[in-house]
């Protein structure tokens, strides 16, 4: 039997694909210096489609809304959804911008990585692109976005979510402020430190700060929240309480990139088939323990049975 919450259930994410151009190197180079680097590679990201792998590979059904260019990065990205089991009946095709891109460095030794997003044809849906596709909202259980498609397709599709009894999952990445108005729409939503800092207006550098963040979070409008701590693990907050999930030891880290992905894929993954809140977050932090002990983002999103297997050795 599956050590792990139950994962069946219908998933939406807004998001967008970024062709990953990762450099690998001991330090990024200063305005007009050019330095060599340890390695290349080019794999798929983009925060909402990393979660949307995150999720199909942890057990939901996902639909996944965005849009892509006419190039052979969107030929890349279809046959990736083909492979991963995620339909592409709600991506839209565009004939005036390209597909998205990053540049990602990723620093020797510590994994640690530096991102510059090149916003594609995602960065152009609005609020009527996201009416299109109102299918995509019907029966889902649980829908999740990110700050990297504009805001008022995001706030659509949290009303849309809403009408349709889904449970709305904001992940304000990158980092930035909302509308009070906008944070009701978010029944939880999952910043990392210096996510919850910038929503919160206070440094976030401790396990009381967070704490003291995610209330006011909370206080503005969000039904509860969820801080992500990287090897600290994560603290969830609503009115009722505060409690602190820690996150599963391993031996090395290779590559931070994609941790806050596998992170809410997973989590969405676990509370669409009828988990606990508690439960999920237990779940889905062992998910972004196991995305860094791989390169890259898309490629280092675990599976199910990995979760399951990590989270059975923390037991023990």
């Amino acid at each position: 039997m599956p050590t792990g919450p139950k994962t069946i259930g219908i998933v939406t994410i807004l998001g967008c694909f970024n062709a990953d151009l990762v450099f690998a190197g001991h330090r990024l180079p200063q305005m007009g210096e050019t330095i060599m680097g340890s390695n290349f590679s080019i794999h798929a990201g983009g925060k909402g489609s990393n979660q949307a792998i995150a999720a199909r590979r942890a057990g939901a059904e996902v639909r996944l809304i965005t849009a892509l260019g006419k190039d052979s990065f969107a030929d890349d990205a279809r046959s990736l959804y083909a492979k991963e089991g995620i339909s592409d009946q709600f991506i839209q095709a565009s004939d005036l911008h390209p597909t998205g891109t990053a540049f990602v460095f990723v620093e020797d030794g510590s994994g640690e990585n530096a991102i510059i997003v090149g916003p594609g044809a995602a960065s152009h849906l609005g609020a009527a692109d996201i009416e299109t596709v109102r299918p995509a909202f019907e029966g889902t259980d649980v829908f999740l976005s990110q700050n990297e498609v504009p805001i008022a397709a995001v706030q659509r599709g949290l009303a849309l979510a809403r009408e349709n009894g889904a449970t709305t999952l904001f992940n304000p990445a990158p980092a930035g402020d909302f509308e009070n108005s906008f944070l009701a729409l978010c029944d939880i939503v999952t910043p990392n430190r210096l996510e919850a800092s910038a929503l919160a207006n206070i440094e976030v550098a401790t396990a009381d700060d967070a704490q003291k963040a995610a209330r006011i979070i909370c206080e503005r409008g969000a039904g509860s929240v969820v801080i992500t701590l990287g090897a600290d693990g994560a603290l969830y907050f609503d009115s009722n309480s505060a409690t602190h999930i820690a996150a599963p030891k391993i031996d090395r880290i290779v590559d931070t990139t994609g941790a806050g992905d596998a992170f809410n894929g997973a989590f969405a993954a676990a509370l669409a088939a009828g988990n606990d809140r508690i439960s999920a977050i237990r779940f889905a932090t062992a998910a972004g323990t196991l995305a860094v002990t791989k390169s890259g983002a898309a490629p280092s999103m675990p599976r199910r049975t990995d979760i399951d297997a990590l989270n059975a050795r923390k037991k023990n």
